[in-house]
């Protein structure tokens, strides 16, 4: 189906828009997909905090190529599903990962702050715990210096305090 000037460069312009707002992109190559996978895929992926578009590799590419990404020959190959990182760019890489166990799906490669990734890498990122776990984890290793630190200095306040009330218990029992 021939697509007219107008309406590649609707597509085009949706794909800038998406871009511009996506921490990291995944591009698959899919092959005999069916409603209820695709269904499936996009549920999944929307959980993520990203979506799935099919897109059309030679607009796709010039979009990526005008906004500055390095262009692989890799992602223009077949038939191209991209998922766009909104959120959290691990959470959608263990959904690519995920997805690319099927028969139907290939990881082709992807881009993290415009730079390429390639399937390794991806799965890599998708071995990251999520976004709140590693923000908890970040906390923990900034805090525990600190709370070392406060029980350090309170240390001696309350040894003072446990030897002032032995010292009050002591003449408490002798006057009684």
């Amino acid at each position: 189906m021939a697509f007219t000037r107008s309406e590649k460069g609707a597509m085009m312009d949706g794909y800038r828009e998406m871009l511009d707002k996506c921490q990291a992109i995944f591009v698959l190559e899919y092959a005999k997909m069916d409603m209820p996978v695709i269904d499936q895929i996009h549920k999944k992926a929307r959980e993520a905090g990203g979506e799935l578009h099919v897109v059309k590799n030679t607009l796709f590419t010039k979009v990526i190529d005008e906004i500055g990404y390095e262009v692989n020959d890799a992602t223009q190959i077949g038939t191209s599903l991209v998922g766009f990182a909104f959120k959290d760019a691990a959470a959608l890489a263990k959904v690519v990962s995920e997805i690319a166990k099927s028969d139907a799906f290939k990881i082709k490669g992807g881009y993290l702050d415009k730079a390429f990734l390639d399937a390794k890498s991806i799965k890599a990122l998708s071995d990251l715990p999520p976004l709140p776990v590693m923000r908890a984890k970040l906390l923990g290793t900034i805090m525990a210096p600190a709370s070392k630190l406060v029980r350090t200095v309170n240390e001696p306040a309350r040894s003072l305090a446990a030897v002032v009330q032995a010292h009050v218990t002591a003449q408490e029992s002798a006057a009684a």
